[in-house]
């Protein structure tokens, strides 16, 4: 029990360290959580810091997820050989995510974890063969959705409101059905100033041109 401690303890540690806000306080020397939509995520740091800041926060928030499932599922994997691949899997992807939108370092005030529950189901996918499908059709789901719409956050909200639709659709175990429900309430609840913009009207699409 204790290593399944310290493991989500380092998970979440790992999750918890807020990219932006470190790109943001680095290149402008500025809290990027006041300015822009205030959120500590890829999308405001596109916004406010720029196109190659903001893709450096999406892969590093992307690999953060990756490493939680992969680095660590190898490091503590073997002191825990009661406990299945599957289910250590996910509760260290959990773990990184919570840490993500729930950092320590930032008062527990963190990002809305798309990118780093994006990282978490690669991971899963690359050890879960069955899971892939599932992997490609959230990801088609989030490009039409924006590519229609320009609205990152719509585009986040439907693919999460579809991860556990897709899980049941291509038969995957109850523990990926269950943890797929968990991570659609957080993305909801990370979204709800969203929610309301986008009910009134007034979310804001992403211009590339600009």
């Amino acid at each position: 029990m204790h290593w399944i401690i310290i493991a989500l303890i380092t998970s979440y540690l790992l999750g918890s360290v807020p990219t932006a806000y470190c790109f943001g306080r680095l290149l402008r020397g500025i809290d990027i959580r006041k300015h822009g939509s205030g959120n500590v995520g890829a999308t405001n740091a596109l916004r406010v810091l720029g196109k190659g800041p903001g893709i450096a926060v999406l892969g590093l928030d992307i690999l953060k997820g990756l490493a939680a499932v992969l680095i660590l599922g190898n490091v503590f994997g073997p002191k825990m050989p009661g406990l299945s691949t599957e289910a250590l899997s996910v509760l260290l992807g959990m773990g990184c995510i919570i840490g993500h939108n729930w950092t320590v370092f930032l008062q527990f005030k963190g990002g809305k974890g798309i990118a780093t529950s994006l990282g978490v189901l690669i991971g899963l996918a690359t050890n879960l063969q069955g899971l892939r499908i599932v992997l490609g059709a959230v990801i088609v789901t989030w490009f039409i959705v924006f590519l229609l719409a320009r609205i990152v956050s719509l585009a986040s909200i439907l693919s999460a409101i579809f991860l556990p639709v897709y899980m049941f659709l291509f038969r995957q175990p109850g523990i990926l059905l269950f943890s797929s429900l968990i991570l659609s309430f957080f993305v909801i609840l990370r979204h709800k100033s969203n929610l309301n913009r986008l009910f009134q009207g007034k979310e804001p699409r992403l211009n590339f041109r600009k």
